[in-house]
């Protein structure tokens, strides 16, 4: 009896021992199965596909990461995420396709289109949506209800919209609004805990205020994707501004123009003529490019650049604008790798060009380039991620390579190709012959400093680079002429003091010449460094504005070059005059022995200075033996009659 028990003891643990045995090896073959299949996948580099559900470790499912956001593709600020639906934890797909007028009525809305692609540009977008999480024994778990979308912009009935196109280059005034802040001190009373602005902060009436790298507060309605400066939460100006942004698409549509469904509206209150106006525009993310829902010259598109007559050269003005729009907007945006890339492309082009050629079309110089290079190299870590700085950095960087683009004539017949190569043809020349005897009176400084201006001043355009130095080598001269000057001043002083010189009346008035060409040229110097330091040193408008009257004056351009002349021009007669004055002195009351050891040594000088002064004139040696020969041989050839 007690042995039957036994072996139905033994028996019943034999089974226990072998259904434990296989389901552990069973167990630990789908965990090693599971191991190589994710080992595979990390080689891969495909591990997202193996991201497992918190409540099933290990799953062999695969599971959509819900909480990593789609990397973008273009600059634009993300569509709003519309209400999804799906049955079960079955991932569905939805397909939509309105009608042309519903794309128009409706731009905040993503667009759908199941026409061919030779009859519609629209992107084809599907919207994907997000499975439901279920537990392990297949219930699906509700998803919490979706907040309400933000309530649309007040409409202000009986207000008078006028709606005016704009670029947001210079008609967007953020940096010119200068608004006053209350000048009263008072200490701020913070509350106990931690401080929370939360209600400063929050959304109204649909608007989201947003902070500017650099500081500046705008607002972003995300119903209908507008950005503006004014500030929304007046209750009047947000009454007017939702009314402008109805009547603004209500245009579009009246245009039947095909809104991309990540354009961006930014609106401007204006003043124009005593009337309260609203600027605007319409950014294109996927052409990049600015528009309007009317026909629009612009001078400030234009930058007053002459002989602008197709589009394919304006495009390059538009791109730069958008550029410009993203600048102002940075925030909310994610930054495109091939972005980076092609800036870091142009930027590369521009050092090397800045390395190889004197005639660089860079706007920059190479130190600038290079620092430039060194930060596009740092934004590599930053795409496909919301990052304003390096989104406000990339787009600051690529509107001014695209201006200069466009100021260059980029992809015309006529384009620009080196920095001093004027496509207007050549400037009108005026009478040269007086510029011919003002530079022998001016020792050469004239014709030197007449083609440094005409270098950093082409076509009315100022070549920045150019001109930094310029100004740099200017300054460093004016510096070494007051030091000369003043050492040519105590000069013609100790001179008079001597006895044998108070007796020449001529040497004296020679001496009195030279003090006075040594304090004209010490005032000039000290008169044009002051000017130097202002605000034309540090502002390429004020420099281009400053050049552009001195290019419309009597002399043009070679007045300034008569100006920046004169320092080193009187420093020169200053020499020369006291050179009279000791030469008169030398001849007038020295023995002959004297007057015959010098008067070689003063003609050697004389010969030499006066070589100088006529080679920098263009005027040599054997120039004058060629007219000779020439004159000589037109008077002893026969005339035949």
């Amino acid at each position: 009896m007690h042995g039957r028990y036994i072996r139905m003891f033994i028996s019943w643990l034999r089974h226990i021992v072998k259904t434990a045995a296989f389901h552990s090896y069973r167990s630990l073959l789908s965990v090693l199965l599971r191991l190589i299949r994710h080992s595979q996948s990390v080689f891969n580099e495909k591990e997202g596909d193996f991201r497992q559900r918190p409540s099933l470790a290990l799953s062999s499912q695969p599971v959509i990461d819900q909480d990593k956001p789609t990397p973008s593709v273009t600059l634009a600020v993300p569509l709003l995420k519309a209400p999804l639906q799906s049955q079960g934890c079955q991932p569905g797909t939805i397909l939509q396709s309105p009608t042309g007028g519903e794309l128009n009525a409706r731009p905040n809305s993503v667009a759908y289109n199941t026409q061919s692609p030779g009859n519609s540009s629209a992107p084809l977008i599907l919207s994907m949506p997000k499975p439901n999480v279920c537990n392990p024994v297949g219930v699906p778990i509700p998803s919490p209800p979706s907040p309400p979308p933000p309530p649309p912009p007040p409409v202000a009935p009986g207000h008078d919209i006028t709606l005016v196109p704009i670029v947001p280059g210079p008609q967007v005034s953020r940096y010119d609004r200068h608004v006053t802040v209350k000048d009263v001190y008072a200490a701020f009373k913070v509350e106990k805990g931690p401080l929370d602005c939360s209600e400063e902060l929050a959304t109204v009436a649909g608007w989201e205020p947003l902070t500017h790298p650099e500081g500046a507060l705008f607002f972003y309605y995300q119903e209908q994707r507008v950005f503006t400066d004014v500030d929304v939460r007046d209750p009047v100006t947000a009454a007017k501004i939702g009314e402008a942004i109805k009547k603004a698409y209500r245009k579009v549509h009246e245009a039947k123009i095909r809104m991309h469904p990540l354009v961006e509206l930014a609106l401007e209150l204006i003043m124009m003529d005593g009337e309260e106006k609203w600027g605007y525009y319409f950014a294109d993310h996927d052409k990049r490019v600015v528009f309007w829902f009317e026909d629009h010259t612009s001078d400030p598109l234009m930058n007053k650049i002459r002989g602008v007559e197709r589009k394919s050269h304006v495009m390059y003005a538009l791109e730069s604008q958008y550029w410009r729009h993203v600048e102002l907007f940075p925030n909310k945006r994610s930054l495109p790798e091939d972005v980076v890339v092609k800036l870091k492309e142009i930027v590369m082009l521009a050092q090397a060009e800045n390395i190889t050629s004197e005639t660089c079309l860079a706007p920059f110089a190479s130190d600038e380039v290079a620092s430039m290079l060194g930060l596009v190299d740092s934004l590599m870590s930053s795409t496909n991620k919301e990052r304003e700085h390096s989104v406000w950095i990339v787009a600051r960087f690529t509107r001014l390579f695209y201006n200069a683009k466009f100021v260059n004539f980029c992809g015309q017949p006529g384009a620009r190709l080196g920095v001093d190569q004027s496509l207007y043809g050549k400037p009108n020349v005026r009478s040269k012959r007086i510029f011919r005897v003002m530079n022998v009176l001016l020792f050469g400084s004239f014709d030197a400093q007449s083609k440094a201006i005409h270098r950093i001043w082409v076509d009315e355009t100022m070549v920045q680079p150019r001109w930094k130095n310029f100004i740099d080598r200017l300054t460093t001269e004016w510096s070494g002429y007051t030091i000369y000057s003043t050492v040519m001043l105590a000069v013609d002083i100790g001179f008079l003091a001597v006895q044998s010189v108070q007796t020449e009346i001529a040497a004296t008035l020679l001496a009195y010449l030279s003090i006075l060409c040594v304090l004209g040229s010490l005032v000039v110097s000290l008169v044009l460094a002051g000017q130097v330091n202002d605000s034309r040193r540090r502002s390429a408008e004020d420099v281009a504005s400053f050049m552009l009257g001195m290019s419309r004056s009597m002399l043009g351009l070679e007045s300034l070059a008569l100006m920046l002349s004169l320092p080193f021009a009187l420093l020169i007669w200053a020499m020369t005059f006291f050179a009279a004055a000791l030469s008169v002195l030398i001849f007038r009351t020295a023995g002959v022995v004297v007057v015959s050891i010098a008067s070689p040594v003063w003609f050697a000088i004389f010969c030499l200075a006066t070589w100088l002064i006529l080679a920098a004139n263009d005027f040599h040696v054997s120039h004058l033996r060629s007219w000779i020969i020439e004159r000589v041989s037109r008077v002893t050839s026969p005339s035949y009659v």
